[in-house]
């Protein structure tokens, strides 16, 4: 395999855990943690293959990405509203979202693991490019989700440090009393938080069902979701940050793939990302710079 091929499969594996930590940025910097964030990508790989099995890809898109949104809404109501505690209620939803997707599986497409094969993007060739032999890989089958997913780094840099709704968003993560106090709404910017994020959740799980597999697989998601807060705290709650970890993440992934018939059991190979995982973690949490008070519930007067 050229190093080109490598590079190309390694920028598509890292789509889902990009997104999802953009996601969790939004949420993060507003103050409430989102560890059902793994769920929401479930759930999102379900609706986005329903919506892309009957109606299209774009579709499944938006279904996607609403699914996600509905379940970071309960998350809000429960952690924002509630004050119940921000882990136990992402768990939850990580629980409720796999039994859900395998119920309405069943009802929907009469198969309980599986969904039938679902409409496709039509994928993107660069003009002039992708006749140079040693970038074909890089330039030619590009999903519009993985375009979407790149111009969505400098977007979300962007609107959380050059907006007013990010430096609002901000400040709910960082002082929420003082944020209050000069007439942010918390409980708002940390519901919008919250269900940008879901949303963001939402599509990567639908470019895992329409555009990596073409159909919904059970377990598919394989905690990316939880690699993906990973990938958010190795880039220190930043865009930029976030999308380097996610590209390493994603070519440990792709080089698990593509060593496989070396003489290392399969298994090990297989835990390449996740040790990785576990090595980022254990290297830069405790350098890492999280929201002052991520995690921490508001009560307008309770301070």
């Amino acid at each position: 395999m050229s190093v080109s091929e490598l590079l190309a499969s390694a920028l598509r594996m890292s789509v889902p855990v990009l997104l999802t930590a953009l996601g969790a940025i939004y949420s993060e910097r507003s103050g409430i943690v989102n560890i059902g964030l793994e769920g929401m990508m479930i759930i999102g790989t379900f609706f986005g293959a329903v919506g892309g099995y009957y109606y299209g890809p774009m579709v499944g898109v938006i279904l996607g990405m609403l699914a996600g949104m509905a379940f970071a809404l309960i998350h809000a109501v429960a952690t924002v509203t509630f004050k119940i505690n921000q882990i136990v209620s992402g768990v939850a939803l990580n629980i409720l979202a796999a039994g859900l997707a395998r119920f309405l599986c069943i009802q929907i497409f009469h198969m309980a693991t599986t969904s039938p094969e679902v409409h496709q993007f039509t994928k993107w060739n660069i003009p002039g490019l992708d006749r140079i032999e040693v970038l074909k890989p890089l330039v030619t089958g590009i999903s519009p989700l993985l375009v979407v997913a790149l111009l969505a780094v400098p977007f979300t840099h962007y609107v959380l440090n050059r907006t007013v709704f990010g430096l609002r968003l901000r400040s709910c993560g960082e002082n929420p009393l003082a944020a209050d106090t000069l007439g942010v709404n918390v409980y708002l910017m940390r519901y919008l938080g919250t269900a940008i994020g879901g949303a963001f959740a939402g599509l990567a799980g639908s470019f895992l069902a329409i555009e990596h597999t073409g159909m919904y697989i059970e377990g598919m998601t394989q905690g990316k979701g939880f690699i993906a807060l990973a990938a958010m705290i190795f880039g220190n709650w930043s865009a930029l940050g976030s999308m380097w970890a996610a590209f390493l993440f994603g070519f440990a992934e792709s080089v698990s793939f593509r060593v496989v018939s070396s003489k290392i059991p399969y298994q090990f190979i297989k835990m390449i990302p996740y040790l990785l995982t576990l090595a980022v973690l254990a290297g830069v949490v405790g350098r890492a710079q999280a929201p002052a008070q991520e995690g921490e519930p508001y009560e307008r007067g309770g301070a």
